[in-house]
């Protein structure tokens, strides 16, 4: 028996992206979802949240998306509680995203598990292939960031803006840069140092008055 598309794509196999009738439509779909969300007022949240509630594989009770936002199948995308991805957003899902809890994405990011094959012929053929990005908890992406297909990325951990993440990045960590690489581990001081700006500040007020 043979597979469908479908099925090879979720297996990581080459499948045919671009003329099986099946995936295109579902991302018909999808692409009318996204400008259905795209097009409400951004003070509808009900409106958005009845089309997120739709379109993704899952949400949490505390989501927001920033329009516009655009991705290939939506059921493919899975997100944590308090999960917000501003202006700009591109999720290419031919296979999961899946988003841990406290996820920030700023502006202009894009999550891309889909890639083609090296091989000209195979390409102009229409195959392409998807493999699994995961997002950890607490995991903020800076402006312009690339997440590129079969990456993880471990719970803490911040992007830095215009990185392109082309391989795992572990917990805990800032990483930045193309490619992205890990610059440092976050630690106590990082959270020290925003305490001892507001005691400053406290002090500065105090000596004015």
């Amino acid at each position: 028996m043979s597979l469908s598309e479908r099925e090879k794509m979720a297996r990581g196999l080459l499948y045919d992206a671009n003329h099986n009738p099946d995936l295109v439509r579902e991302r018909a779909v999808c692409k009318d979802m996204c400008f259905a969300y795209n097009n409400l007022k951004p003070s509808d949240e009900a409106g958005k949240r009845k089309i997120a509630e739709r379109l993704f594989g899952r949400i949490g009770r505390d989501f927001s998306v920033v329009a516009p936002f655009y991705c290939d199948y939506g059921y493919n995308i899975f997100c944590g509680e308090d999960f917000f991805a501003n202006h700009n957003c591109v999720m290419l899902d031919g296979a999961r995203i899946t988003f841990g809890d406290h996820v920030y994405i700023a502006p202009n990011c894009c999550l891309a598990t889909a890639g083609h094959p090296l091989d000209a012929e195979l390409r102009a053929a229409g195959l392409e292939f998807a493999r699994e990005i995961k997002i950890g908890n607490n995991v903020w992406l800076g402006a312009g960031v690339t997440v590129l297909p079969g990456v993880t990325i471990g719970d803490n951990t911040v992007i830095g803006a215009g990185s392109v993440v082309n391989k795992d990045i572990p917990a805990n960590v800032v990483a930045a840069g193309n490619p992205c690489r890990v610059l440092r581990e976050i630690n106590e001081r990082d959270k020290q140092i925003w305490q001892e700006k507001e005691q400053a500040c406290l002090l500065q007020k105090e000596n004015k008055a």
